[in-house]
């Protein structure tokens, strides 16, 4: 199954991809992503730097006659991001990822697939590896933890690099050349309960919230998709308001930059109320599934009978605690102005109760800082009113478009001339490294271009297959178009 992928075209891609695989690299993970990158540099004779944070530069000269040429940085992280479904069986610690081909894609067994970022990585290695094409000199950069902090962009030092060109190969849509992206931050909302024991005449149940197709907090915010954690909490908040419910644990969502799949809760009901609560949780059911049936057709919600916990949270901390969370915004806030992409989001990713303690975590994007800024502040107001203490972490900035770029240029005439055509000039509404890597290199000129590739940051990920080939024909044209220093 995993290894059909070594015979699709082109190999010089496909064979670092499948390699990337079989090799586990979660965030924070990447321990061993960074020593096979390491030993692939040494073992080709190339100049191998592994720096104080983990990012791995190799170094590779110029090829005859293009000497005099602007020397070009490829760049790539190597971290993905450890997303499954909750029935499959998968520890990306130690498992290598399961890659199946399916109606011209590239698609995984259940889990997230790392084209994001392996295809940008890929590509870099195979023009480091090949003999066969012109190019300037290459610096191919590496780096680690893009997914949850890009802790290393942001620990790259300045002047260990001479690239005049930056490469960025971590967008998602073949034909588009991106320059720039949206800026983001944390906001961590943590609250403590009081906890009581479950009073006589009470009966306990599971609540699932399953089905949901997740995406990226970013790309995909626009498209309307569910997030788990609010389709769960909109029925806790009417229950315990109709019908008494009290919540003992919840747990929904488990990465900042992941709309959330699955959620789950515990609850128990006055057993007098059995009845009543299922007649709700079908009604409601029906409601939730209806609003969502196009962008969600597979959502399923489940009430099942479970054991009784030993504890529940007050009736008052219960109160603040879901109406937060109820009041709290998810998805687009604001239209960029003319471009059609999203100026302002927030994705309530992750939501937990537990032993005294909540938290609540939402990853805000802006184009606009003074309106990531604002954003921050209105979930800063909304969620101290509910007794919370917030902290707002892991800020980035964003990247501001040139749209006199020469690498912009260089890389349309080239697109042009090979695919009859001018490529879409786009701003992203993610988080690229390009706007961190920027402030330690200003003298950079820089563009970011991918493979077409869905659903990045869930199970349904895939990589279209074609489009791997133009990426790589398009990537390798843009290194023998490179313009003299």
């Amino acid at each position: 199954m995993s290894n059909e992928i070594l015979n699709l075209e082109p190999k010089a891609i496909w064979k670092h991809f499948y390699s990337l695989t079989q090799i586990p690299r979660p965030s924070k993970k990447e321990e061993r992503i960074i020593e096979f990158m390491k030993k692939f540099g040494e073992d080709l004779g190339l100049e191998t730097i592994v720096d104080k944070v983990g990012n791995v530069i190799i170094k590779k000269p110029a090829t005859s006659g293009m000497e005099g040429k602007k020397v070009v940085v490829l760049q790539g992280h190597l971290d993905m991001v450890p997303q499954k479904n909750s029935d499959k069986d998968h520890d990306f610690e130690t498992d290598p990822i399961e890659t199946m081909i399916e109606d011209g894609w590239v698609t995984a067994n259940g889990t997230t697939l790392g084209s994001d970022n392996g295809m940008g990585v890929a590509a870099a290695m195979a023009v480091l590896e090949a003999t066969d094409l012109v190019h300037p000199a290459i610096e191919a950069l590496f780096t680690i933890d893009e997914e949850t902090g890009m802790t290393g962009a942001f620990g790259l030092e300045p002047g260990i690099l001479a690239g005049d060109i930056l490469i960025n190969m971590d967008s998602e849509d073949e034909g588009e050349l991106y320059v720039g992206c949206a800026g983001g931050e944390d906001c961590e909302a943590q609250f403590t309960y009081n906890e009581e024991s479950v009073p006589a005449g009470y009966t306990a149940f599971e609540i699932k919230v399953t089905g949901l197709k997740g995406g990226h907090s970013g790309m995909d915010i626009p498209l309307g998709r569910g997030n788990s954690n609010k389709v769960l909490n909109r029925f806790l908040w009417h229950a315990q308001r109709e019908h008494g419910l009290k919540v003992a644990t919840v747990t929904g969502g488990s990465l900042r930059n992941a709309i959330p799949r699955e959620s789950f809760a515990i609850v128990v009901v006055p057993s007098d109320k059995v009845e009543d609560v299922k007649v709700c949780f079908e009604k409601y059911s029906v409601t939730a599934k209806a609003e969502l049936s196009v962008t969600e057709p597979n959502m399923s919600l489940e009430l099942i009978a479970t054991d009784m916990p030993a504890k529940v949270m007050a009736d008052a901390d219960q109160s603040r605690i879901l109406n937060a969370v109820y009041a709290c915004p998810h998805g687009v806030i604001r239209m960029s102005d003319g471009v059609g992409v999203p100026e302002t989001s927030t994705n309530m990713a992750i939501y937990n109760i537990g032993s005294g303690k909540a938290e609540v975590m939402n990853l805000m994007r802006s184009s606009v800082d003074s309106a990531k800024k604002d954003l921050a502040q209105r979930m800063t107001a909304l969620f101290e009113l509910a007794g919370a203490a917030v902290t707002l972490k892991g800020e980035y900035p964003g990247w501001k478009p040139n749209m006199d770029s020469p690498i912009l240029k260089t890389m349309s005439d080239v697109y042009n001339k090979n695919y009859g055509k001018i490529p879409e000039v786009k701003v992203i509404h993610a988080g690229l490294e390009c706007g961190i890597l920027g402030d330690g290199y200003p003298n950079w000129d820089m563009i970011s271009f991918g493979p077409t590739i869905r659903f990045p940051h869930s199970p349904d990920e895939k990589v279209n297959i074609e489009t791997v080939g133009k990426f790589w024909n398009f990537l390798v044209a843009t290194l023998e178009a490179i313009p003299e220093k």
